[in-house]
């Protein structure tokens, strides 16, 4: 008798010297507790204050720069999701330097961190540049996103591979002198605020169990989609945001996207019943993003054939 009850309680796993493939009731104590996670940010016990954002600024998308966005309170938005302008002389980039440009992106994050509510998410779509050097775009975000406080979530790979450009730069051909990698991916870095969790009460969520099965895992495949068909020269699919609102938030919450651009992320949360909130400085794509959600909303009032 007494063995059984020493057998049932022993059913969960722990973590061993070699990890585990068993994920019930599995106590992962010892592994957080170890060294490799000391003086690493856990998150905190934190009020689950949410503020409102007034109703003559939610679902509009504002022409200006999102390095002060006055119209969001404090703790009023539940999710960031955006790719930010490349800064390689693209129409909309101004020519920054590297440090110039990274503390742009920082003061942007340090204002979505204010914005966002305790457990709110950001999600960056990023890619990395270049080839002589390389630069590892990813990891300058992380480490700011770490040094303004937001606690990493864990990062997506966005698997391209089916849209992605023939490019025959491969540096020295059949050669190793100089052979060169060509990037079929972009990330998709992770974070929240303050702490793991959101607060859920009467909250409702949209996510189907297929959905939440094949998205909860770190690569995704889809293709990415036509500059030209979009009218933006860097335009990021709508499934994108569309699995990302669908995953972090709940209906009716507040999207934001601070480099709104043609608008994919504030086009995505009208249609998976959010609201959304975009910065954009120029208007010419505000007025784009404007009519995509525009057409979007007459095709929704018009008569069924």
């Amino acid at each position: 008798m007494a063995s059984g009850v020493h057998e049932q309680k022993r059913s969960g796993t722990e973590t061993s010297p070699f990890g585990t493939s068993g994920r019930v009731n599995h106590d992962s104590t010892k592994f957080y507790e170890s060294r490799l996670y000391e003086g690493l940010q856990d998150g905190e016990k934190v009020n689950h204050v949410e503020n409102d954002v007034p109703e003559k600024n939610l679902n509009k998308i504002f022409c200006k720069s999102s390095e002060k966005m006055d119209e969001l309170p404090d703790n009023s938005v539940h999710l960031m999701v955006t790719s930010p302008p490349y800064n390689v002389s693209k129409e909309y980039d101004d020519n920054l330097s590297l440090n110039e440009y990274l503390d742009l992106l920082n003061t942007v994050w340090r204002e979505t961190y204010r914005a966002l509510v305790p457990g709110g998410r950001a999600c960056i779509n990023v890619a990395n540049l270049g080839r002589k050097p390389y630069i590892p775009l990813h990891s300058h975000i992380i480490e700011g996103m770490h040094e303004i406080g937001y606690l990493m979530r864990g990062e997506i790979i966005w698997n391209k591979a089916s849209s992605a450009s023939p490019s025959t730069a491969w540096g020295s051909w059949l050669s190793a002198a100089n052979p060169v990698l060509r990037d079929i991916h972009e990330y998709i870095l992770v974070f929240s605020k303050g702490t793991f969790s959101r607060k859920k009460e009467n909250k409702y969520s949209t996510i189907e169990k297929e959905e939440f099965l094949e998205w909860t895992k770190s690569v995704w495949t889809f293709p990415a989609v036509s500059a030209k068909q979009i009218g933006h020269p860097a335009p990021f699919p709508e499934e994108l945001p569309h699995r990302l609102i669908r995953l972090y938030t709940f209906e009716d919450d507040v999207i934001l996207d601070p480099f709104a651009g043609s608008g994919s992320a504030c086009l995505a949360a009208v249609k998976d019943k959010r609201n959304y909130i975009g910065y954009e400085i120029d208007p010419g794509y505000v007025d784009l993003a404007e009519r995509r959600i525009s057409d979007h909303i007459e095709q929704l009032h018009l008569p069924k054939e």
